[in-house]
């Protein structure tokens, strides 16, 4: 009898560093150990890695601070690296697609086939009668992808599952899964540079797509409109005071912001309703750093006229009250999710 192994989710952000390790017995998950390590804007620029000694060096301190051990881990990428397509292929057996795969690929992706690393997955059963059958295509860029693998090699870790965010946030969201049949869930997951959404129909996923509207956004247009430093932009953007402004200075700033995102989200809507049977979304679920930004739930609520709550993955984790403030773990859920999304996956698990 072999033990499942134990995995380390590892989120390489824009704005941090995040680690989850849990433990399974049975259909049960305890939260082992957790941390997050903010990292200079700059270290990771649209999901590229700018300073890759910085990552590692963040990555190891990270672990070594929260007495992390486990060496094998599973990380994550999204932006404009990463391809999700849904496509209609003819209906045949998965070992066949999969040896077909890069012709099939070839007809939707803009890249050169030997510059990516391919993935498919059939997305639901389909009539005796149809011919063909919808695959959910994913394409990594594979230098992407190598500069991640050599940064958390560098750490001493050692990479055993590669994941696309917007399916690491559908992991954290299934396991405590409360999608009603034919229901709709659009998640959504800010970051600080780039929203990944991911769209589940009978939780089955059924559009994705990243925007680079983030977080950043907020601070940036701070720091244009009211002369701010980055770390004042920061501190006003969660609802804090700093010198010389007020919360309500930043107002009409971040209301203008919110506008700008609830357009963004309002489009990737109105292109799934143009590619898909279903024509409606039933309710939002936020996560990412930006979720917990004051009135930003309410307010996408309000401007999209649809019932928004925000990501918990910790809700069906067994946790340690004597070791984990239950406060502390309800401020930073939702900017976990995709690395909780990613411990819960299987060391055998293919990427995507």
């Amino acid at each position: 009898m072999t033990r499942q192994k134990d995995l380390v989710g590892l989120d390489l952000g824009t704005s941090s560093v995040k680690a989850v390790h849990l433990q399974r017995s049975r259909n049960t998950y305890t939260l082992v150990e957790l941390g997050i390590a903010p990292i200079h804007p700059e270290t990771i620029v649209d999901g590229v890695i700018m300073d890759a000694a910085t990552v590692s060096a963040t990555i190891r301190q990270l672990l070594d601070e929260h007495n992390i051990g486990v060496k094998e881990v599973a990380f994550s990428v999204s932006g404009n690296s990463v391809i999700c397509k849904k496509i209609k292929v003819p209906k045949m057996k998965k070992a066949e697609l999969r040896e077909g795969i890069a012709w099939e690929a070839g007809q939707h992706i803009p890249y050169s086939i030997e510059d990516v690393n391919l993935d498919f997955e059939i997305l639901r059963e389909t009539d005796p009668s149809d011919r063909e059958m919808d695959v959910l295509l994913v394409a990594v860029k594979k230098d992407a992808l190598n500069a991640y693998l050599a940064v958390i090699s560098a750490a001493g870790l050692r990479a055993v599952v590669a994941d696309v965010n917007a399916f690491a946030i559908e992991n954290a969201f299934a396991m405590s899964r409360k999608a009603q049949l034919d229901e709709v869930v659009a998640l959504v997951n800010i970051g600080a540079a780039v929203t990944n959404m991911n769209i589940l129909h009978d939780g089955i996923s059924d559009f994705t797509r990243d925007n680079s509207l983030g977080g950043n956004r907020y601070t940036e247009s701070l720091q244009k409109s009211l002369g701010l430093s980055f770390e004042q932009a920061e501190a006003l953007k969660r609802g804090e005071p700093v010198e010389g402004h007020s919360v309500a200075d930043a107002m009409p700033v971040i209301e203008m912001t919110n506008g700008e995102l609830t357009g963004a989200i309002r489009n990737s809507f109105i292109f799934y309703h143009s590619t898909s049977r279903s024509k409606t979304v039933h309710r939002v679920v936020l996560s990412g750093g930006c979720a917990l930004l004051p009135g930003l739930a309410p307010y996408l609520s309000r401007a999209l006229g649809l019932p928004v709550e925000i990501a918990n993955p910790f809700q069906c984790i067994v946790a340690d009250p004597k070791k984990f403030d239950s406060q502390y773990l309800a401020s930073i859920a939702p900017q976990m999710t995709v690395a909780v999304g990613l411990a819960l996956r299987e060391p055998e698990d293919d990427a995507g």
